[in-house]
């Protein structure tokens, strides 16, 4: 019998002062797991990594404990990797190899990011498919960092609120070990998925086994929702405060499909988050 991973429970924790401080703040919650932007993540530009920054953020992982399967850093929301426009699709693709980039720096396996907008000016098959191209770019401008795919909710133009549309993006990378999904709660629940029942929640995860499969599963956002049921609107809420309720968060806690990777919460009061973390825990 092969042996259980742990569940890796965090937060997506602030990088102010330096991405050094993330293990630390990560810590405060008694989180084993976090997320964070290795930069500014509504500006194109960031100054590079200085290498004090990177050996401290390396030294205090290891002596806190965090292995890189525990980390899911995010990528800056400026990014668009479908965008119809030539120019602006250069930009978003330049500025996505230098957060790959920046996560080999500190020894990271993951990037997670939204898959991109068409933003009407494209049909979703070749949004689809230029995001699988700009995701093949990258993996040839760096070396071992998973591209991680976040589900969405469907706002605007936005792709990725469909498993389908999620395959079809996998569909178009070559190197399938360097890409995977993050499931985020919210998102899947605006975008039409059902989490209030434990059985809707089989079904749903069911219907991700079939379409994507969770071998490609690299990790999970956490979050209730201010929206109802297929609104597509993305509004995160603390946990149980919501549309979804807490049977969701049970069910994940409960089904070892979920072990081993970073379940991270993006809830909307920080205040909260330790009192989440140790409530996630309470349901294995």
């Amino acid at each position: 019998m092969t042996e259980l991973k742990p569940y890796y429970i965090g937060a997506h924790v602030s990088a102010a002062g330096g991405v050094e401080n993330t293990p630390l703040n990560a810590q405060k919650l008694g989180a084993n797991a976090f997320a964070f932007f290795t930069k500014n993540q509504r500006r194109w530009e960031a100054k590079p990594l200085t290498e004090k920054s990177i050996s401290l953020f390396k030294e205090r992982c290891q002596e806190l404990g965090f292995s890189s399967e525990q980390i899911l850093p995010h990528d800056s929301y400026l990014i668009n990797l479908g965008h119809p426009e030539t120019e602006a699709l250069d930009k978003s693709r330049f500025a996505f190899v230098d957060e790959m980039k920046r996560c080999q720096q500190l020894g990271l396996k993951y990037l997670n990011f939204h898959p991109g907008s068409h933003l009407r000016a494209l049909s979703e098959s070749e949004c689809i498919e230029r995001v699988s191209e700009s995701i093949n770019l990258a993996l040839l401008e760096t070396d071992e960092v998973i591209a991680v795919i976040e589900t969405t909710a469907g706002q605007g133009s936005n792709l990725g609120y469909d498993f389908s549309q999620i395959s079809e993006i996998i569909n178009g990378v070559s190197d399938k070990k360097r890409v995977g999904v993050c499931i985020d709660t919210c998102h899947i629940f605006a975008a039409g998925y059902p989490l209030n029942t434990h059985k809707e929640c089989q079904n749903t995860f069911n219907d991700f086994a079939e379409k994507v499969g969770f071998e490609y599963l690299c990790g999970m956002h956490l979050n209730d929702s201010k929206a109802a049921l297929g609104a597509r609107v993305d509004r995160h809420h603390s946990l149980g405060a919501g549309e979804i309720g807490l049977e969701v968060f049970k069910f994940i806690m409960q089904d070892r499909r979920f072990r081993g990777v970073p379940l991270v919460l993006e809830t909307i009061d920080e205040t909260v988050w330790a009192e989440e973390i140790q409530m996630l825990r309470s349901f294995i």
